[in-house]
């Protein structure tokens, strides 16, 4: 297992619409055979950092998703919807690997 965790900067006066695109992807990660653990968004503390946590069997299952996710309709729309509202200033892609107890 492999787990893809994203740190995005946004834009805090965008909260509501990036929280709209992290609706967005849940089902679109899910769809494509992942499991997606959340975002998170800011509370206390920084205003501009959010995190998302999606795991895949295997990095090939990863990769299949990205080729795949790139010419999906649902994905290409939410990207369009960040890339329109701004929401999104950066983001930086780590992989991980669980350990569990």
């Amino acid at each position: 297992m492999i787990t893809c965790t994203l740190r995005y900067v946004i834009d805090p006066y965008r909260l509501a619409e990036f929280e709209t695109y992290a609706r967005m992807w849940i089902p679109l990660v899910e769809r494509f055979g992942g499991q997606h653990h959340g975002y998170f968004l800011p509370s206390e503390g920084a205003n501009n950092i959010a995190l998302a946590l999606f795991s895949f069997p295997s990095l090939a299952a990863y990769e299949t998703y990205r080729e795949r996710s790139a010419t999906d309709p649902d994905c290409q729309a939410a990207f369009g919807y960040a890339h329109e509202n701004r929401c999104i200033v950066s983001y930086e892609r780590s992989f991980m690997r669980p350990v569990f107890g």
